[in-house]
């Protein structure tokens, strides 16, 4: 069953009627509605193609967090194999809001990390919600530090609304956790990338995207704030969140034009939800080609690479 957006009701409304038709035919096989179910899926079609052909920034947040696209988890399980995971942070515990481990992508030796969601309302709590605790944080830098060692790739999947903000967290030193996480991304001497599958949130993002080579799915957000933490802040009112989105930049189109990404990855027509193995494809597609780029290159100068885009990361700007 689809999970239809507030904005694609009109298009529910064909599609419903078009799969209506075809379930009486089902039921009285002397039907013939072919015809006119086929002038709906044109409707339809037609109708996605509007929806989807200017997204508003708004309209993308909600694409990006839509509980039907694909998640770390299915990247994972289609683009790499052999995974092997690797839980706990040596100090504390397994945060389950992160996965990560040993994999082989195409066949190379990688190292894996990313942000788990979950899909239905068990694994949504146990992950919670794709928000990272510090052991969540340390457990990847564990990870990185295991890639450096063994000189594997890092390709880390970011998709969270930011670093769990509760008590305990905090207690246990959760921007400090953030800000070692995003130092040891600056330190490594192998190559790092990073794909903003879905939602990319805060500090919480940016411990785990401060990489080489950034990707966005054509739908995906990255921000420093949610627009609804922005219009609560700015506006004391959290309804504004429309206008908080258009004022954040938070799109792939904006953050590309910025220079905070580098590749934006197209998704299939109406979302990476509507066609996740095509989305996954592609997303695998361009882990490779951003990967490439730094074949041959010694980890000196793959590590100083980074560290230099993020220094003159909006000097264009400041200069200009």
């Amino acid at each position: 069953m689809t999970n239809y957006l507030e904005f694609e009701k009109p298009l529910a409304e064909i599609e419903g009627k078009a799969e209506e038709l075809r379930a009486m035919a089902r039921a009285n096989p002397e039907m013939d509605i072919e015809k006119e179910a086929s002038a709906l899926d044109r409707k339809a079609k037609d109708m996605l193609s509007s929806l989807y052909g200017d997204l508003s920034a708004w309209r993308k947040c909600q694409v990006a967090r839509h509980p039907d696209r694909p998640h770390c988890i299915d990247y994972i399980d289609a683009l790499f194999t052999q995974y092997t995971p690797l839980a706990g942070d040596r100090n504390f515990a397994d945060d389950h809001s992160v996965m990560g481990g040993l994999a082989r992508f195409r066949g190379k030796p990688v190292m894996v990390i990313g942000h788990e969601k979950g899909n239905d309302t068990k694994s949504r709590i146990e992950r919670n919600f794709g928000m990272a605790r510090p052991e969540g944080y340390r457990k990847a830098i564990r990870l990185m530090e295991l890639a450096d060692k063994f000189g594997l790739p890092v390709i880390t999947l970011v998709d969270t609304p930011g670093a769990y903000p509760g008590k305990g967290a905090e207690e246990r030193g959760q921007s400090e956790a953030i800000a070692r996480s995003t130092e040891k991304c600056l330190k490594v001497k192998v190559p790092l990338v990073s794909v903003i599958i879905g939602e990319g949130g805060s500090g919480g993002a940016v411990a785990f995207a401060t990489a080489n080579r950034v990707a966005m799915l054509e739908h995906s957000i990255y921000s420093v704030i949610s627009p609804e933490g922005c219009a609560s802040i700015l506006w004391k009112d959290a309804e504004k969140m429309r206008e908080a989105a258009e004022a954040l930049r938070l799109t792939a189109q904006d953050l590309k034009e910025l220079g905070v990404c580098d590749v934006v990855v197209k998704e299939p027509l109406g979302g990476a939800h509507r066609d996740s193995k095509t989305a996954i494809k592609a997303v695998g597609d361009a882990i490779a080609a951003m990967l490439k780029e730094m074949d041959g290159q010694r980890g000196r100068d793959i590590r100083d690479d980074r560290r230099r885009k993020y220094l003159e990361l909006g000097s264009k700007g400041l200069a200009a």
